[in-house]
C-alpha cells in the first residue's frame, strides 16, 4: 500500500512538472503585449514548421536603417485553420505586418496580422 501511495505521489508530481514547463514554454513575457507596430517590408524567408512558424522581413526602422525582422506565430496545424499556408508568402513579396516587438527592441516579435500584396488580410 505504501508503495502504490509513493508511486501516485512520484506520478502527480511528475505531471505538474511536465505541465509548469509547457506553460513556460508558451510564455509572451520576452513581448510588449501593450504594444503593436506596423511595417511595411519585403519577405526574406517563410519558415513553415513546428512548434512556430517564422516570417523574416526586411524593414526600414524610424532612422531609415533597414532591419532584418524575425516574426513568429503559431503552429502550422493552428494556423491552416486560420487561412495561412506553406504557400503564404514568397520572397520578395511586399507585405504589411502588425506586431508585438520584443522589449529588448531587438527586430524581433509575434504576429499579430499581415496584409499580403494581394490585399488578403491574415491575422
Amino acid at each position: 500500500m505504501k508503495y502504490r501511495l509513493f508511486g501516485v505521489v512520484v506520478a502527480a508530481a511528475s505531471l505538474l512538472v511536465v505541465a509548469a514547463r509547457l506553460d513556460a514554454h508558451h510564455g509572451g513575457a520576452s513581448f510588449d503585449t501593450s504594444k503593436e507596430i506596423t511595417l511595411a517590408g519585403t519577405v526574406t524567408e517563410w519558415i513553415w514548421a513546428n512548434p512556430h512558424c517564422f516570417l523574416k522581413f526586411d524593414a526600414k526602422d524610424d532612422t531609415g536603417t533597414v532591419r532584418n525582422w524575425v516574426v513568429e506565430t503559431g503552429n502550422p496545424t493552428d494556423m491552416s485553420r486560420s487561412g495561412w499556408a506553406r504557400t503564404s508568402f514568397k520572397v520578395g513579396d511586399m507585405v504589411s505586418v502588425t506586431l508585438q516587438p520584443v522589449k529588448s527592441g531587438a527586430p524581433v516579435g509575434r504576429i499579430r496580422s499581415v496584409v499580403l500584396p494581394s490585399g488578403q488580410r491574415l491575422g
